[in-house]
């Protein structure tokens, strides 16, 4: 039989926050070091001996680099009200930050860039990325359009990527390393799923760290894609904002493709229009 009390034991904010501090790997006295406190007290949160402040709930959760919509979970938990909203982004006092965002990816043009959330479902995207996906099937456009899913799956761009093996690792490992920082169920399921799609086995799925046939020298993995009989490479930079004030704006992310050789710069400039 379930009671209240081990019902709190489980779920109240004590055992949250043991989580989180196991899943940074920090002891009680280090974290209660960094967060002005003491061992005791930690102990006393977690084990449900002390009743944290609002306060120290934050500032636990800080030190622990707890994301945004998990701090609100933690106050929740704790007795408190959520500290931070969740604004859908059609919504219009989210007008200004549409509008920033809508001119940062025409700004990126002609190079491809899109806008993605917690899960990478895409928010927007420029015409350089409609450029690459020119010719993927429908059903994989539908809403709502997902980057990884729209890269891995063998419909999408995979069967274009010629360094397929390698791509799929890195966009596998980044999702592993979010995964075990954020403890996303619903990122936990795409990565299952992209992780099972099937890997074909191109000539050509090699990669040569050293550089590209011409030479010249890669400064980071890159993106090497087949379109309209071009390869092209690209790097990728993903950029955040910085101390977000709400949970929407902080699971978002601007990925930007940037051209990684001449080839790749003259070819889209002369097709992005």
């Amino acid at each position: 039989m379930t009671t209240a009390a081990s019902t709190k034991e489980t779920t109240g904010v004590g055992p949250l926050l043991r989580g989180w501090r196991e899943r940074r790997k920090v002891s009680q006295l280090e974290l209660a070091l960094r967060a002005d406190s003491s061992a005791r007290h930690i102990s006393f949160i977690e084990t449900g001996r002390s009743r944290p402040s609002e306060e120290i709930v934050l500032r636990l959760a800080d030190h622990l680099d707890v994301p945004m919509r998990d701090r609100n979970a933690l106050l929740v938990a704790a007795g408190y009200a959520p500290r931070f909203r969740e604004t859908p982004l059609d919504d219009p006092s989210m007008g200004a930050l549409r509008e920033g965002l809508e001119q940062l990816l025409r700004g990126y043009e002609p190079y491809p860039a899109l806008i993605v959330d917690a899960t990478y479902n895409v928010i927007a995207a420029n015409r350089g990325i409609a450029m690459i996906i020119d010719g993927i099937p429908e059903h994989l456009l539908q809403p709502p359009l997902n980057a990884m899913r729209l890269t891995l799956h063998p419909e999408g761009l995979a069967p274009k990527i010629r360094n397929l093996r390698e791509w799929r690792g890195h966009l596998l490992d980044q999702m592993d390393r979010q995964i075990a920082l954020q403890r996303s169920a619903a990122l936990r399921a795409v990565y299952e799923e992209v992780a099972a799609y099937p890997v074909a086995d191109p000539g050509a799925d090699t990669f040569d760290a050293g550089g590209e046939p011409g030479g010249m020298p890669y400064f980071a993995l890159p993106l090497r894609i087949e379109h309209d009989g071009h390869l092209l490479s690209f790097t990728s930079s993903i950029s955040t904002f910085n101390t977000p004030m709400d949970v929407t704006v902080a699971e978002l992310a601007i990925e930007t493709l940037l051209p990684a050789d001449p080839a790749t710069v003259k070819y889209l400039q002369s097709s992005v229009s």
